[in-house]
């Protein structure tokens, strides 16, 4: 499976992203490392193809044409800020249907096809082919980006003996190829339950490891990319990061980090994979909640420590990140069908998926977040857990200077955080705050979270318990943190998503259902979502590349 996705990218990467202009080509129509990839302009359009149009755009095209598109809208419909529409394509329908919904008034509705079930019957590559195996993409995604990084420090490598490389265009190269390497193997040790270490050129392996040694590999890649940052910002540096990064992602937020803002955005990355990947159960208001049967283990004393330290370290408010922006042409993601948000924004009788009523339960009603950017003119009704008064406004419509903006599809309005932000990373300090004893300090970060994105609200009081901090820091990431990927694994580790007869499950929770006699809206419903915590690794990888000897993690034994 690796050797065909290597020959995809190396065809894509040239047509994509460069020029006779940048390139000493030989034949652009027929390209080929040796006749293209000879200098430090063409190894610089290989490695920027590589990331933008290789990890995020290539073998995308089912349900929108990015990575940051139906991957991640898997994870905002089991972390329950999106539901889904009438149609059933890549099985957006299903991911995020919970197994049961106890009502206000007592009654039970029951999911006939569990989550489980439908990925255990359609893992495989039949069903990857009629667009019915939600497990294919973000795998896809994420090895057609390592494979590519590994092609990028090859060539790097040799271009550098040649003489064509000097030190500092050399180091900048390799971290650029390092950070995303983390970043592949990151993303997939936080959804799969096992992966592959590939860090060769047409490398393969069938040695399956465990979910926790992909994260592992992840953070040896980030640590790698901080140790060939430079102490202070040079020429050679600033000319190689500014031709990686497309000049319409640097903007706004997204820009040329500095070698230190870089290296925050790292901390933050491996503060996410240790908050993420541990539990932290929250289960209707009970700091001391424990779920059984969980594929994670328990966040520690010192995992919290670590998590604030990395964190204290980590992006900042005026921190510059990796962002992504659109363009009219050669855009690697549609300002229409390339993110979760173009999605879900527009009308809900309309967009392929829905504002969930479980999102805007998090908001506080004043706040401006809730009030500039959603709106509840329209029902949208289906069976089950589809229904929705809710719909998320097209960019710029009502926005006052200073509010968030949670959606748009207009060409270059939408602002694409693609791995960390100040918000996530601010929240990820607060949550360790108050977790070790330090509420008022985890209170005051979510205070100034809410400012900076313009909620117009005043602050949270001093002198809460454990419960309200909590209770506040879930609404917050639930709220500043929406359609960027990371709500199902919030969810996880709090142990919501886990089955009620394991100690998980969704309380007090706003649920709108079309019945008999018209619109029904409970306040007060419970919900037993019962999600596969970690997902098997793809069938169409296990098909292809069958596990060696005493591989043990493909499928999740805990389901």
């Amino acid at each position: 499976m690796k050797k065909k996705i290597y020959l995809a990218f190396l065809l894509l990467v040239f047509a994509s992203v460069s020029c006779k202009k940048q390139l000493d080509v030989g034949n652009p129509n027929a390209p080929t490392l040796d006749q293209n990839v000879t200098d430090l302009n063409g190894l610089i359009a290989f490695a920027k193809g590589g990331v933008y149009f290789n990890g995020f755009r290539d073998g995308m095209a089912w349900l929108g044409d990015s990575y940051f598109n139906l991957p991640w809208t898997y994870h905002e419909l089991m972390g329950d800020n999106l539901v889904g529409g009438e149609g059933s394509n890549n099985q957006t329908t299903t991911m995020g249907v919970p197994d049961y919904i106890i009502l206000d008034d007592g009654s039970k509705l029951t999911n006939s096809s569990p989550q489980v079930s439908i990925i255990r019957t359609f893992n495989n590559r039949s069903a990857t082919g009629e667009a019915n195996n939600a497990l294919y993409y973000e795998w896809l995604g994420m090895y057609n980006l390592n494979a590519a990084m590994n092609t990028v420090l090859d060539r790097a490598d040799k271009l550098n003996t040649d003489g064509k490389l000097n030190a500092n265009q050399l180091s900048t190269i390799q971290a650029w190829a390092h950070y995303w390497k983390g970043f592949a193997y990151s993303a997939i040790g936080t959804m799969y339950y096992g992966g592959v270490i590939v860090d060769e050129v047409f490398g393969s392996s069938s040695d399956y490891l465990s979910h926790t040694d992909i994260l592992a590999a992840g953070d040896a890649q980030f640590d790698q990319a901080a140790s060939l940052l430079p102490g202070s910002v040079n020429g050679d540096y600033t000319n190689v990061l500014g031709n990686l990064i497309p000049a319409h992602c640097q903007v706004g937020k997204g820009g040329v980090l500095s070698p230190d803002e870089w290296k925050a955005t790292i901390n933050t990355m491996k503060a996410r994979n240790i908050l993420l990947n541990h539990l932290s159960p929250f289960v209707n208001g009970n700091p001391a909640a424990t779920i059984s049967g969980a594929s994670i283990s328990p966040m520690s004393a010192g995992d919290w420590a670590t998590v604030k330290s990395l964190t204290d370290a980590g992006i900042g408010a005026n921190s510059l990140v990796f962002t992504g922006r659109t363009v009219e042409t050669n855009s690697f993601f549609s300002a229409t069908g390339g993110s979760v948000a173009a999605y879900v924004t527009g009308k809900n009788t309309v967009t392929g998926e829905k504002v969930s009523e479980r999102l805007i339960q998090n908001f506080d009603p004043a706040d401006m977040r809730l009030t500039t950017n959603f709106n509840a003119a329209t029902d949208f009704t289906n069976a089950y857990s589809f229904s929705t008064r809710w719909s998320l406004d097209d960019g710029g419509e009502r926005w006052p200077n200073g509010v968030y903006a949670y959606g748009s599809r207009n060409i270059g309005e939408y602002e694409l955080f693609i791995s960390g932000s100040y918000e996530e990373n601010a929240l990820m300090n607060a949550e360790a705050r108050i977790q070790t004893g330090d509420i008022d300090g985890g209170i005051a970060i979510i205070n100034a979270v809410r400012t900076s994105m313009g909620a117009g609200l005043p602050d949270l009081a001093n002198g809460l318990t454990l419960a309200q901090a909590l209770d506040a820091l879930v609404k917050e990431r639930r709220v500043a943190l929406a359609f960027r990927g990371l709500s199902f694994f919030d969810l996880r580790r709090w142990g919501w998503t886990y089955d009620i007869a394991k100690g998980g499950g969704a309380y007090k929770q706003v649920f709108v259902y079309s019945g008999a006699s018209g619109l029904d809206i409970n306040t007060n419903a419970t919900v037993s979502y019962n999600y596969m915590d970690y997902w098997d690794v793809p069938g169409d990888e296990t098909e292809l590349n069958p596990a060696a000897s005493g591989a043990e993690f493909i499928k999740n034994p805990n389901y």
